[in-house]
């Protein structure tokens, strides 16, 4: 799967995102021809090579000619770039990006959504580094995005149309929150509200141990040189190799305190026969010292309401709680293995790119029958059979 890493060395904006995805392989001439499909007049659009502590990165710069005297809400620029000829994944990725700092402003102002208009961000030059960066992770076939925590500025204030803000800028820290971020000693805004936006909406969260075999790599400049550290974001790109799936599923909960728990067996038996993933009771103490189970239900979403439908008739519950829940999950195969038992089907799961052999309870229970042996027994032969 191929990815783009961004590593944050001295956080993220979308100039500085622009510059390294240019840098890492993007023609120039091609992403100025594609950003001229949005209709939008009045910039010439600039790259060059700058060192940042003798690091050569790519500066990109939005040079305005003529200043629009006028604000633009969110519905506006969404407008711009659905009337583009751009691709509905390039125009997808773009307005998740404004949206977040849409809503990052509207928490900020408490205000609607609708309400918001855009100064900065919505100003030409934002607009062009947002698309360009859509258009840039089309272009380089990137599947997935991804991140170092992202580095932001600490102490000082930045001057924006509200005044005078702290660093990071509330509307950073808004569109931040649940991600993994990092204060720096640096009083500068490392982080732009627009570069943490990129980081949200594209971004699946940070790498720990996962490996990637690194294609290309770009360097894009920030506006300023900075004495700790280079002022530069540096993007990989390249082929994830992982050993896992991720994916969303739901859990559905509810608690059963008021009926023959001789019938819960029945219960568990139906819902998984419905298409649940899994389905399990815990004994729980309610209110009043009543005992209970807790009933959870991990299925994917198209079968909730079948499952919906043997909770409310198989059991006494009137309500259910319902959650999204994302899953992380080892990838794994089918193989049939010669053993002294027979052939017999076994799961194969790849860890770190080796390969782990584990019993099939089905099979092992077939294998039982027919032998006439324990099952205990039957899982100790074939255990021992799989080991490398």
């Amino acid at each position: 799967m191929k990815i783009a890493y961004f590593d944050t060395i001295a956080g993220i904006s979308g100039d500085m995102t622009l510059g390294a995805l240019i840098s890492a392989g993007v023609s120039f001439d091609e992403l100025r021809e594609e950003l001229s499909s949005m209709g939008v007049t009045g910039f010439e659009l600039q790259a060059r090579h700058i060192e940042r502590h003798g690091i050569l990165a790519t500066k990109v710069d939005v040079v305005i000619s003529e200043q629009p005297h006028y604000h633009r809400h969110l519905k506006d620029i969404e407008n711009i770039i659905e009337k583009s000829s751009l691709p509905d994944k390039v125009k997808g990725r773009a307005k998740n990006i404004f949206r977040e700092v849409a809503i990052a402003e509207a928490h900020v102002h408490n205000q609607p959504l609708e309400k918001i208009h855009f100064h900065e961000v919505g100003a030409i030059d934002s607009l062009v580094d947002i698309v360009g960066v859509a258009i840039g992770i089309e272009k380089l076939g990137i599947e997935d995005v991804y991140s170092s925590p992202v580095k932001v500025g600490n102490g000082g204030t930045v001057k924006s149309q509200h005044g005078f803000l702290p660093i990071p800028t509330p509307a950073t820290v808004e569109i931040l929150k649940g991600y993994p971020l990092e204060l720096t000693n640096i009083p500068q805004e490392l982080t732009t509200p627009t570069g943490a936006a990129i980081i949200k909406a594209l971004s699946r969260g940070v790498l720990n141990t996962e490996k990637i075999c690194i294609s290309s790599i770009g360097y894009g400049a920030g506006e300023r040189e900075l004495d700790q550290i280079p002022n530069i974001l540096r993007v990989f790109i390249g082929e994830l190799e992982t050993s896992k799936d991720s994916d969303e599923i739901i859990n559905i909960q509810t608690n059963i305190d008021d009926m023959n728990p001789e019938i819960l067996p029945h219960v568990i038996y139906t819902l998984l026969s419905k298409g649940a993933n899994d389905a399990f009771l815990v004994p729980i103490l309610m209110k009043k010292g009543r005992p209970a189970f807790l009933c959870n239900i991990l299925a994917e979403r198209s079968k909730l309401d079948n499952l919906l439908d043997v909770l409310f008739k198989e059991t006494s519950t009137i309500g259910v709680r319902i959650h999204a829940v994302e899953r992380t999950k080892l990838q794994r195969t089918q193989k049939q293995i010669q053993t002294s038992l027979g052939k017999i089907f076994v799961k194969a799961i790849v860890i770190d790119g080796q390969e782990r052999l584990r019993p099939e309870f089905e099979e092992c229970k077939r294998v039982a029958n027919e032998k006439k042996l324990p099952l205990i027994d039957v899982y100790k032969i074939i255990e021992s059979e799989l080991k490398p």
